[in-house]
């Protein structure tokens, strides 16, 4: 899953308004941010296999540290534990939290049988990704609700306030068409390069964003 996850973000604005949409986002992001920085080292392993499902050429091969459903409830409790000292919001422990684990909820429905449970363990996954329409009808709509609560939940400053969001939210959406559509990436290595640099700039494109718009 892609923009499902950013959904999810954008969402849990209402819920913790004083934490930064890009806190939000790196935190129901984190295993995505993780993965291409462990695949670099060569810890986690993922091989370009056209065909592999409808959505993905991707087979990921090994990635029990980044997507493992214990793992990820490990840095979802530190990640949890470092908002809510550094935001004092006693809310951002559960927040931040559940959105980390949230990560592998969506993908355990989108993904063939490759989430690890813990590392070693074993493989589960439901394989929406066999269907792209069931996958497009599944995500968009996660998708589109994040963004509509999170316009509920805020508004706009000032221009910026309003225009780096709306921009924000149709590259999300461009760049998952894109996603679609576009050729099996040249290299593991341009993968992962451009997974860091992207998800880079979504955060940045979201603190951006969000530090020009108040809470409602």
């Amino acid at each position: 899953m892609f923009i499902g996850h950013f959904g999810l973000g954008f969402a849990a604005k209402r819920a913790t308004p004083a934490l930064s949409l890009a806190a939000l986002f790196a935190a129901a992001q984190f295993a995505d941010l993780l993965w291409p920085l462990l695949v670099g080292a060569g810890v986690e392993q993922v091989r370009i296999d056209p065909g592999n499902t409808a959505v993905t050429p991707l087979d990921f091969a090994s990635y029990p540290y980044s997507h493992s459903l214990l793992m990820l409830v490990v840095w979802g409790i530190i990640l949890g534990w470092l908002s809510r000292r550094l935001s004092g919001d006693r809310r951002a422990f559960l927040v931040i939290a559940a959105l980390v684990v949230s990560h592998w909820v969506l993908d355990f429905l989108t993904h063939r049988p490759d989430m690890p449970l813990y590392p070693g363990g074993p493989k589960v996954g439901l394989g929406l990704w066999n269907s792209t329409a069931a996958t497009i009808a599944v995500e968009v709509p996660l998708y589109a609700a994040g963004v509509w609560i999170y316009t509920r939940s805020t508004r706009a400053r000032d221009a910026v306030g309003r225009w780096a969001f709306v921009s924000l939210a149709v590259a999300l959406g461009l760049l998952y068409v894109g996603n679609l559509m576009s050729p099996p990436p040249p290299s593991v290595t341009a993968l992962w390069v451009f997974a860091i640099a992207g998800g880079s700039i979504i955060l940045v494109w979201g603190w951006w964003a969000d530090g020009h718009r108040d809470a409602v």
